[in-house]
């Protein structure tokens, strides 16, 4: 049973609160233009191990992006399918799994735990008139008649489940499903003149990405339900590195683009490596079968797409590879200013 009601709730921070206890959540006070929220962070898991992995990008680009711009505020309803803006940490290609790095809510000392790690984007968007909060998860409220427990606004109200949402274990395998990740994003705007005392400085736009799983949560899902996969070798998120990786894409070629965009793909491992039946699949999950290809040891191959499976769009989008039985092996995304006419990717 996936959540209830997924979705992404944007709005402006105003105040926050370091989770604590025994079941600690970090909890920002959002508004929209009429109504109040709060976000519910997790920081510690109720399994073992406690702390959870979590991942910082200050630099985040993705296609996602070019749509979460023009959201209203407030909470919007996603669909959980691929290229609805909903999230997925596994199929959407929105980040490397390895990154992820498990991380105590509470170590003595200045910047060494996740509260702190949170604390530090959520007080800068708060002191930051133009800064917004994309927060995806789960919506709760409104609570009709009761006041919020941490701000007091009344009715209670707010977003929850903001981290991964599938391969669970335990009791909270009802929770699984596809296209339903958690995720907390901040937008802050370019200031285009800064006098800092000799002259102007320019700040460009920044996307804050940050991302959390459980260390119990596997990251071999089946692509309907969200369970988790036999593949699943215990070892979250995998620390092994891909040995066949997508290095390049030619997304946007010169003229038409049906019958001459192109994957390129290299062989990391020593030994040689057959994709002979395996798949290139694009955002909306439609695949290419790659023919005969052998790569040595080091050696890279191009994947030529036909245009009638796999298509790259030039408005951004995702590239991922996988094996014969359609397990993800390795993922990329690009975005629409990266897919200049004629100029091929890297990655």
């Amino acid at each position: 049973m996936a959540l209830k009601q997924y979705g992404v709730l944007k709005g402006k921070a105003i105040n926050k609160i370091i989770g604590q206890g025994s079941s600690p959540h970090y909890e920002v006070h959002l508004i929209d233009d009429t109504t109040d929220y709060r976000i519910a962070i997790n920081v510690k898991s109720n399994l073992a191990p406690s702390e959870l992995l979590y991942l910082v990008i200050d630099d985040f680009q993705h296609p996602i992006l070019d749509n979460l711009g023009h959201l209203d505020m407030g909470f919007t309803p996603l669909k959980s399918a691929p290229n609805k803006m909903a999230l997925d940490f596994i199929r959407s290609n929105l980040f490397d799994p390895k990154q992820m790095r498990p991380l105590p809510h509470n170590v003595p000392g200045p910047d060494n735990d996740l509260n702190e790690k949170i604390d530090a984007y959520v007080q800068r968007a708060i002191g930051d008139e133009r800064a917004s909060i994309y927060a995806f998860g789960e919506r709760w409220g409104p609570e009709k008649g009761k006041k919020d427990k941490y701000f007091g606004f009344k009715p209670g109200n707010g977003i929850h489940d903001i981290h991964m949402n599938q391969g669970n274990v335990g009791d909270f395998v009802k929770d699984d499903g596809v296209w339903q990740d958690g995720g907390l994003l901040f937008h802050f705007p370019s200031i285009d003149k800064v006098d800092v005392g000799v002259g102007a400085e320019i700040w460009p736009e920044q996307w804050v990405a940050v991302f959390l799983a459980f260390q119990s949560q596997c990251w071999h899902t089946d692509d309907q339900t969200g369970h988790r996969l036999p593949e699943c070798d215990d070892i979250i998120p995998p620390k092994i590195e891909s040995s066949v990786q997508i290095i390049a894409a030619l997304v946007n070629p010169e003229g038409d683009d049906a019958g001459h965009e192109t994957v390129t793909l290299i062989n990391l491992a020593p030994g040689i490596a057959d994709l002979s039946g395996w798949f290139i699949a694009d955002k909306n999950k439609n695949r290419s079968v790659i023919g005969n290809m052998v790569l040595n040891p080091g050696a890279t191959g191009v994947v030529k797409l036909d245009g009638l499976g796999a298509q790259l769009g030039n408005n951004g989008g995702i590239i991922t590879l996988l094996n014969p039985n359609g397990i993800k092996y390795h993922g990329v995304s690009y975005t629409k200013e990266q897919a200049h006419s004629g100029w091929t990717v890297v990655f």
